[in-house]
């Protein structure tokens, strides 16, 4: 009995200390993941706080071009950024390590012909497409004018790359604290300056082109990060130039990320779409912008622990260890999901008071306190659902999952929401909640998780690297 109760004992102390050991491996990826992407999302709602002073028109016009177009650039451009972490974190976990500057090569290529190709035209013709969507004519002409001077911030398509790469390079131990500690000084400057510019109100546009250069910003300080700090002898970039060895399958995999993320950043937008449509679509936007640029912001927390379980993931493939693969899924959910709960609880309690720092209109406050509890509901679900997302893309099962969500989002979600808030007219609201259905149907990504032969995703990993 008293060996039962040593070796009880013994097993709990290697639990603790296991769970403690892939909790610091985490929080070297997310916590600095966190850090950056919140300060860096932040210069967004911070724009719409002064800009929800300036005026209604102005807010809505905001919300358009900040949750519209940049939603549907940033699912482009994300989509090569998860492609790389999968390549580079399964690369590192095989110690191939002369193949992570060759991915990084390929990541820009595929930027610089998406952008400009597809996003500098969408970004200079912004008022007539919007007009041509069905939006109110007034709120796309000002639209359309934020959109030329957000126009400045198409060039940061390197910095996603860029980004994962130091994702991977924290996984050696590198203190990357030091670029979360840049992002951070950046967005207290451009606080100073909206501000500023803010005191007249007449400088609308200047608060949009301060917004872009802070995006702008982002570029240089990676860039100089890249430059000056030390690369790893291991980490070779002798084959950087070499584009003859610019194979398929890896254009094939950022195709899958691009159509992963695409889906998944759409999905909001085209419930800025659909507001923008219904009777009083200025109210109706302004509420709903500022409730979904807050779960944007706390989105970033999630988005950090999808970075943290993308790279453990991909990583522990790499390695060939499933087991341990397993287990970081299990302790980032439950990590994430933890905050989520938290900050469900909070924005329940302060609902009433949310509004007050976006907007001096009583109209537009009581809308977001009345979308409140829709707003609580996506926090909750979104501490899950992007590291289950992570997780995917780690194990390079993007494709699988971009089934899930044209299942669950587009043939569901979409339908229901345009039932529940035209045809029964509960407006926005109906519009929130059936695209709210469509995302708790996306729990299914958890069963196909579990599902997941993890042992054949190590030998597929085996032979990516």
């Amino acid at each position: 009995m008293q060996n039962m109760d040593e070796n009880q004992g013994s097993k709990e102390e290697d639990l603790k200390g296991k769970i403690w050991e892939e909790n610091k491996k985490t929080w070297v990826v997310a916590g600095p993941a966190i850090f950056t992407r919140f300060s860096t999302f932040g210069i967004t709602v911070i724009s719409q706080a002064f800009i929800g002073h300036i005026g209604p028109t102005e807010l809505a016009a905001f919300a358009l071009v900040a949750t519209l177009l940049a939603r549907f650039a940033n699912g482009l451009l994300l989509g090569a950024a998860s492609g790389l972490e999968t390549l580079c974190g399964q690369a590192y976990g095989a110690k191939q390590y002369h193949m992570l500057g060759i991915y990084l090569q390929r990541s820009w290529i595929v930027l610089i012909v998406v952008t400009t190709t597809v996003l500098v035209p969408i970004y200079i013709f912004a008022a007539p497409i919007l007009k041509a969507l069905g939006q109110d004519e007034v709120i796309a002409k000002v639209a359309g004018n934020i959109a030329l001077c957000v126009f400045v911030i198409i060039p940061r398509f390197p910095v996603l790359a860029s980004n994962s790469e130091v994702q991977i390079r924290s996984e050696r131990h590198f203190d990357i604290n030091n670029f979360g500690i840049l992002g951070s000084k950046r967005g207290a400057i451009n606080i100073r300056h909206i501000w500023r510019m803010s005191r007249n109100m007449e400088r609308f546009h200047n608060l949009s082109l301060q917004r872009s250069l802070a995006g702008c910003q982002a570029f240089f300080i990676v860039w100089c990060y890249d430059l000056v700090w030390p690369t790893p002898p291991e980490m070779s970039f002798h084959e950087f130039i070499d584009l003859a060895s610019f194979d398929t399958h890896i254009v094939n995999h950022y195709m899958q990320c691009y159509e992963f993320f695409s889906l998944e950043l759409w999905y909001n937008a085209i419930l800025i779409l659909l507001t923008g449509n219904l009777k009083n679509a200025e109210v109706e936007l302004d509420a709903l912008s500022i409730c979904l640029n807050i779960n944007g912001w706390e989105m970033m927390i999630s988005f950090g622990f999808m970075a943290a379980a993308s790279v453990r993931v991909s990583n522990e493939l790499g390695k060939g260890d499933s087991k341990a693969a397993k287990f970081s899924i299990v302790n980032i959910v439950l990590t994430s999901f933890s905050i989520g709960f938290v900050l469900f609880v909070f924005f329940l309690c302060f609902r009433e008071h949310m509004a007050n720092i976006f907007t001096k209109d009583h109209n537009v406050a009581a809308a977001v306190t009345h979308l409140s509890p829709l707003l609580a509901f996506s926090i909750l679900l979104n501490s899950i659902q992007p590291v289950l997302s992570g997780v995917a893309v780690g194990a390079g099962r993007q494709s699988a999952v971009v089934y899930v969500n044209l299942g669950s989002y587009y043939l569901i979600g979409i339908p229901t929401g345009v039932l529940l808030g035209y045809v029964i007219k509960l407006q926005v609201e109906g519009v929130w909640i059936g695209m709210l259905i469509g995302t708790c149907i996306q729990t299914i990504i958890l069963i196909l998780t579990k599902r997941t032969d993890w042992e054949k995703q190590v030998s597929v990993a085996r032979t990516k690297s």
